[in-house]
């Protein structure tokens, strides 16, 4: 294909015409393996006539097939990309990345990556030269950008696998020192050359990373780096350009200069902090005499700034205390002990995972800790404290012989979370994690949960101080071990957990290199929360004040905003709508988010917000019905209709939208009768095209719903669109298949049984005009071949255990076998007997419906019971007998209620 006409289907890919884009998605999907295909795509990205949306796509299309198609999976597979594209792709991607504008670059360094860490350098030998040799050009981002992403390659590699690095910097450093040389003698520099200086040190920092290069055990070479590192520490940033709100300035370029310098120089220091280190020209000695002193010196100016109100990012910060913590015993001989100390105890813990499977080291290991750790606890330099209280915490999980000794680590770490030195603080609390993790007896720390959770805990003090998941994630872990006991603490933690949450998703979008890890701490900040609202489910008066520091977060994150942490999102939310005693006007302002979500991109999300939806019409039933601003009927019929009249979309995903159609029905008795007909019609129109057999179990459900809410209005309503007999065809050749079992093929679960149940009853309190003696008979024996089988499937259920979620008498069950991301809030409903689907009871309801028929007709009645055959007869004497032990049961489960409403 070419370079017009692809332009012209990338286009049409844009389409509000959902036929032209699946015209053109149809297209390229055809086109893709073709050769030239990827070239084209390549040019398209890099035209600067087409337009940016076009080459957008374009850019992710390419991505998207270099990361499936460039490298074969398996060892056997064939490349679907000839090797000349390949070629091709390769010769000119590079001069590419240059070209395109940032938004472009981020999908191509994507590919790039790809291509590097699958071919270079057995398949992309010309890499490295076409590297060396436009490092002599002027405009040098773009191949800053390639190299970065060709010395990431050998970050953390080993041995042999880390010998191409070495090529790397040999080629490379003399041409990169002079481009950071030029850069950092620039006046008045631009925010670009931030940029660049930047690519350089992240650069050089994956080459450093896990050893030193050979080249740089050069005394000229490290002299000319470090001078320019000081260079750059020393300087103070910019002030031109500086953003003033602390927010956007800690991610400005500049700031992110400083901090890679910084985590160079601390990744140095562990090279060359020990004067015994053996290397070429005692690289160590030289460091500790010309350099150490200097950068003590520039990291203790950086602090400085602080103490007179001006500005440091708090990662550069955090940088620069751990810099100057593995370094104290430089200020004076005397400290050298504490040296050599620490550095075993850091490849004791370094070691910890090796040591503990390997005899005859891990015998010994208790004995190890209680002689040369445990001791440290109480050394007079933090530092050591602090490395004491992280090897506990890595043995945390150790068989102790003596569970004395396990105590004993756990007091010291406690005691630790009060140390007068922030790492040591830092250290324990993350320590404190494994042993709450680890601890078998948990009364070991129970005792101590008001020392560690008052409101003056250290933990709340640490999450406002430092920049660290870890301590985040202990909460969290204290948390989830203690449920319910967390109640009296619900409040506090809630706004701690929420705090922190807003701190690490500020962080993680303003931090452009990945290098904070946001979105794990967000997650789990979000997974303590929820599990915090289920310690408080027997507490709802407490929702109210949680309420509005929860509610914020709910309404960013159920935006595009929370796509990676959704799911606990949408919990949260569920949660939120099903405990409290009333569901709040702010809660309802959550609504349209959620619709509009659904109908924009978290159409997969579907089964999360069911739950929610759910809730909203079940437990606030008036209010949905009633408020006209927003109108939430028309606005879920908005949503239900466009999703199950998308016919792109797959029957599994669309499988919560007629469980939500039977919860409005099942819900809204007599009050919604506009909506039956619209909703009836959307559920044959999918009927017709579905192929899975649940969803048309689902979809035959929304007719017995129907039904139910209105047996007369229903059945006028599918008589008039002249589907009657097809329908209830349908339904009773879906009853009737069973495997050779005996089992149901459809209509697993007791609710999809009790709903048929209750559609069909419906039909036989209807006149005779409307429902003939023949058709009236064959609906009473499916009623009564589907109440005995519910009644069996009911028993055997409460057999088993009667919070089986799989045989959960509740509307949001899934199909057997199904994921369900529902389970958890499904379960404590369970507990707590709710989520009813409908509370009438099947064999009442049918001896009733019989009873009416023989007072009101006794000829249909005679003649519907006299021309049943003896097995039929024989069921339905069953039925009547397990109605009337049925409302036995109703009325003393009811008797027990009131009494326990009037006792409390």
């Amino acid at each position: 294909m070419d370079f017009q006409s692809l332009a012209i289907i990338l286009r049409g890919a844009l389409s509000p015409n959902s036929d032209e884009r699946k015209a053109a998605e149809e297209s390229l999907n055809q086109f893709q393996y073709t050769p030239q295909h990827l070239v084209r795509l390549l040019q398209i990205i890099v035209d600067g006539s087409t337009d940016m949306a076009v080459q957008e796509v374009a850019s992710i299309l390419y991505k998207n097939f270099i990361a499936k198609n460039w490298s074969p999976h398996d060892p056997g597979e064939q490349s679907k990309i000839l090797p000349g594209d390949k070629e091709m792709v390769r010769q000119n991607v590079l001069i590419s990345v240059a070209q395109v504008p940032s938004l472009l670059r981020v999908q191509l360094g994507e590919s790039l990556k790809t291509m590097i860490y699958a071919d270079y350098p057995e398949k992309w030998p010309t890499l490295l030269r076409w590297v060396k040799h436009n490092l002599l050009d002027q405009q040098v981002s773009g191949v800053l950008f390639v190299l970065r992403i060709l010395s990431r390659k050998y970050e953390c590699r080993l041995d042999e696998e880390r010998a191409p690095v070495y090529h790397i910097v040999e080629e490379t450093f003399p041409h990169l020192h002079s481009i950071f040389n030029r850069l950092v003698q620039i006046a008045n520099p631009s925010i670009e050359v931030a940029e660049l200086i930047k690519l350089i040190c992240k650069i050089f920092w994956s080459s450093i990373y896990l050893e030193i290069p050979k080249k740089l055990f050069d005394p000229n070479v490290f002299n000319a780096w470090l001078v320019l590192f000081l260079n750059i520490l020393e300087r103070p940033v910019p002030l031109v350009g500086q953003p003033t709100d602390p927010e956007i300035r800690k991610s400005w370029e500049w700031w992110k200069v400083k901090k890679w310098i910084v985590r160079i120089l601390n990744r140095l220091s562990l090279w060359f902090g020990d004067v015994k280190l053996q290397t070429p020209d005692n690289e160590a000695q030289t460091f500790q005499e010309n350099y150490a002193g200097n950068f003590f010196e520039c990291h203790l100016n950086l602090l400085n700034v602080l103490r007179g109100g001006c500005y440091l990012p708090d990662r550069v910060t955090h940088l620069v205390l751990q810099y100057l913590s593995n370094r104290y015993e430089e200020a004076a001989p005397e400290y050298k002990p504490y040296r050599q100390k620490d550095g075993a105890l850091f490849a004791i813990g370094t070691l910890c995972y090796k040591l503990k499977h390997t005899e005859p080291y891990k015998s010994d290991l208790e004995l190890m800790l209680v002689q040369h750790v445990f001791p440290e606890f109480s050394c007079p330099v933090g530092h050591l404290r602090a490395k004491a209280a992280w090897i506990a915490g890595e043995y945390a999980h150790l068989n102790f012989s003596d569970p004395n000794n396990f105590r004993k680590a756990l007091h010291f770490v406690v005691a630790g979370v009060h140390d007068p030195d922030l790492p040591v603080r830092v250290d324990s609390v993350c320590a404190l994690r494994t042993f709450v993790d680890a601890c078998r007896d948990l009364n070991e720390i129970r005792h101590i949960l008001p020392q560690l959770l008052d409101a003056h805990s250290e933990i709340y003090k640490l999450m406002n101080e430092v920049e660290n998941g870890d301590v985040v994630f202990t909460l969290e872990t204290i948390v989830y071990k203690f449920g319910v006991e967390m109640a009296p603490y619900a409040h506090r933690l809630c706004h701690n957990l929420a705090a922190a949450f807003w701190k690490y998703i500020n962080t993680a979008e303003d931090d452009d290199d990945g290098d904070d890890p946001g979105s794990p701490v967000a997650f789990g900040c979000l997974r303590a929360i929820g599990t915090i609202i289920e310690s408080i489910s027997h507490l709802p008066h407490l929702f109210v004040h949680i309420e509005p520091t929860l509610v914020p977060i709910m309404r960013r994150m159920l935006t595009t905003d929370g796509q990676e942490i959704f799911k606990e999102v949408t919990e949260i939310v569920s949660f939120m709508t099903f405990f409290p005693p009333t569901i709040s006007m702010e809660m309802w302002s959550l609504w349209p988010l959620m619709m509009e979500a659904l109908l924009d991109w978290a159409i997969d999300f579907f089964p999360n917000i069911l739950v929610s939806l759910d809730n909203y019409i079940s437990r606030s039933t008036a209010h949905f019905l009633t408020c006209k601003d927003p109108d939430y009927q028309q606005s879920l019929w908005n949503m239900i209709s466009s999703v199950m009249g998308d016919e792109s979309l797959e029957d599994g995903i669309i499988e919560p939208a007629p469980k939500l159609i039977q919860v409005l029905f099942q819900n809204s008795k007599g009050q919604v009768d506009h909506w039956v007909e619209p909703y009836i019609r959307i559920t044959i129109k999918r009927l017709r095209q579905t192929e899975k057999p649940y969803l048309k179990c689902l979809l035959i459900q929304v007719i017995a719903v129907t039904l139910y809410y209105n047996g007369s209005m229903t059945l006028n309503i599918l008589q008039k669109l002249g589907v009657a007999t097809e329908i209830f065809n349908l339904w009773f050749e879906m009853l009737g298949q069973t495997k050779k079992s005996g089992a149901q093929v459809n209509f697993k679960r007791e609710h999809d049984k009790k709903v048929c149940c209750l559609g069909l009853l419906s039909l036989l309190s209807l006149p005779a005009d409307q429902l003939p003696e023949e058709t009236l008979g064959r609906i009473f024996k499916a009623i009564l071949d589907l109440l005995v089988v519910y009644k069996d499937q009911v028993a055997a259920a409460n057999e088993e255990e009667a919070e089986d979620d799989d045989n959960m008498d509740g509307g949001l069950q899934t199909e057997e076998g199904d994921e369900a991301d529902s389970n958890r809030i499904i379960k404590l409903a369970a507990q707590a007997k709710a989520f009813r689907a409908i509370d009438e009871d099947p064999f009442i309801l049918f001896m009733e419906t019989i009873k009416a028929m023989q007072a009101s007709d006794q000829l249909r009645y005679q003649s519907l019971t006299q021309n049943l055959d003896f097995h039929y007869q024989a069921l339905a004497d069953s039925i009547a007998q397990h109605a009337e032990q049925r409302r036995v049961e109703i009325d003393k489960e009811k008797m027990e209620k009131e009494s326990t409403t009037v006792a409390s």
